[in-house]
């Protein structure tokens, strides 16, 4: 009798399947998340055929990330819904096609609309695999300790994912031009490196197609469902008076989170870390060089193409440091989610800290320290990232099991994609254009760091504030 405990505690090979399925799910949410920020500057610039320092690939850089973000809050938010209706493996599996496909066809774009259309569409996949997915995971571990050793560490994989694509772009734009032609029409780089880390988004859904018909449904939603005991969900029932408070606080903490990441650490690779000194003054030198150079000369392309490849260096690196910090993050939540019992308290252990330095960044270090600006970046990126695998642990705790799809959807796309990233445009199109004195062709990299601090600071206040309130979850049976 005393080893039966033992050996249901043991994994077997399906509990290590859906561990690799999820942890190949959170990877890519972020990949393909983090692409954006990556190839911003360069694709913008190229579809809109302006210089990559032009005002408007500031300003669109804003503006799409909360477009996509808002697409996927609508869809991501009905994916919740079908979550619940129509059973968690099946939405999480459609997802992740969605959000594997998408990045291909934008790897075609020709104009700046197509771009925009699967940039969407790549984030509403997003969004839905990744309610999807927390749903099924809470629920195919029944062991309180178990279950959340797999959320906690297979949320973590999903730092592995910005740093995986900050380094494949840095491969392929050092390998680019060995690479075949891509097949664009003329007028556009045959060998944009933007072009090539957009087709590697194919991947996971490739992985996951092979994986698919290895891991179960969760055996909660199904046994209910078949036994017609399943409530069916309601986006009412997220704002009856039992679940109203847990419903908006959780909403508003996510926007939160979304807030600091969007319109701070997001804006930091291409808008932000371009203003450093350093990186400056090597701009200008080649800008001298290159006015010297006689146009279509074989050293005119080559100081070109040098100007590239510093930029991307640039964006490359500082991304790369911001996801080290979030990959740290993260380990160190799956390590306190076994030895921290209160929920608040957990929270409070990255809000507080994540206070003083997403402040210190933007306020203090970038202009006055810029030579330590990436190692307290590092730190912002551990504090604020963090959250987000708390959020994927509480969330499916915090509702009941007709609603967890949906309520999770809610707290996630609503409040964090949809007004949380409102942060980024913010920032770029009203906050640093004021600081600038109201022109946005006066805004620089110092004006759009003092408003990722504004932003920043205030979102962590009200975080702070509100996680006084948030509810303990309770945890429900499994049946009945």
């Amino acid at each position: 009798m005393s080893q039966a405990p033992a050996a249901q505690e043991r994994f077997t090979i399906t509990h290590w399947l859906i561990v690799i399925v999820a942890s190949i799910g959170f990877l890519f949410d972020t990949y393909e998340l983090l692409m954006f920020p990556v190839i911003a500057r360069s694709s913008l610039a190229e579809l809109l055929r302006v210089p990559e320092t032009d005002v408007a690939v500031r300003e669109w850089t804003g503006r799409l990330l909360w477009m996509a973000a808002l697409s996927g809050g609508v869809f991501g938010l009905l994916g919740g819904w079908l979550v619940d209706r129509f059973g968690r493996k099946s939405v999480m599996v459609g997802s992740i096609m969605v959000y594997s496909f998408s990045p291909v066809l934008a790897a075609f774009s020709t104009q700046l609309w197509m771009f925009v259309l699967f940039r969407c569409t790549t984030f509403v996949g997003v969004c839905v695999e990744f309610v999807a997915a927390v749903t099924w995971l809470s629920e195919l571990f029944p062991d309180k300790r178990k279950r959340e050793l797999v959320l906690g560490w297979t949320l973590a994989v999903s730092s592995l994912g910005g740093i995986f694509v900050t380094e494949m772009y840095n491969f392929i734009g050092d390998h680019r031009m060995s690479l075949p032609a891509f097949p664009i029409a003329e007028g556009f780089d045959a060998h944009a490196t933007w072009r090539y880390a957009l087709l590697t988004g194919l991947i996971p859904g490739l992985m996951i197609a092979v994986l698919l018909p290895f891991v179960p449904e969760s055996n909660v939603w199904r046994e209910r469902k078949q036994a017609g005991t399943l409530r069916r969900p309601s986006f009412f029932a997220l704002f009856s008076p039992d679940m109203v408070r847990v419903t908006l606080v959780t909403a508003t903490l996510s926007a939160c989170a979304y807030a600091a990441a969007f319109g701070a650490l997001q804006l930091t690779p291409s808008q932000i870390a371009t203003g450093l000194p350093g990186y400056v003054q090597q701009q200008k030198e080649l800008g001298q060089k290159i006015a010297k150079a006689k146009p279509g000369s074989e050293e005119h392309k080559q100081l070109l193409e040098e100007r590239k490849l510093l930029a991307k260096e640039r964006v490359g690196t500082t991304q790369r440091w911001q996801e080290l910090g979030g990959l740290l993050g993260r380990i160190a939540l799956a390590i306190l989610l076994v030895f921290v019992a209160s929920r608040r308290t957990l929270l409070r252990l990255f809000q507080v800290p994540g206070l003083i330095v997403i402040s210190l960044t933007y306020f203090y270090f970038f202009p006055k320290l810029p030579e330590y600006f990436m190692i307290i970046y590092f730190f912002a990126g551990l504090f604020t990232i963090a959250q987000f695998s708390y959020f994927g642990e509480y969330l499916p705790k915090a509702f009941p099991i007709h609603l967890r799809g949906t309520g999770g959807a809610f707290a996630t796309n609503v409040g964090g994609r949809m007004v949380g990233t409102m942060a980024a445009p913010l920032v770029t199109e009203f906050i640093a254009p004021l600081l600038a004195g109201g022109s946005s062709n006066a805004v620089t990299a110092k004006h759009v760091a003092m408003g990722a601090g504004i932003v920043g600071t205030a979102v962590f206040v009200i975080g702070l504030a509100l996680s006084f309130i948030l509810p303990e979850p309770q945890e429900e049976p499994a049946k009945g």
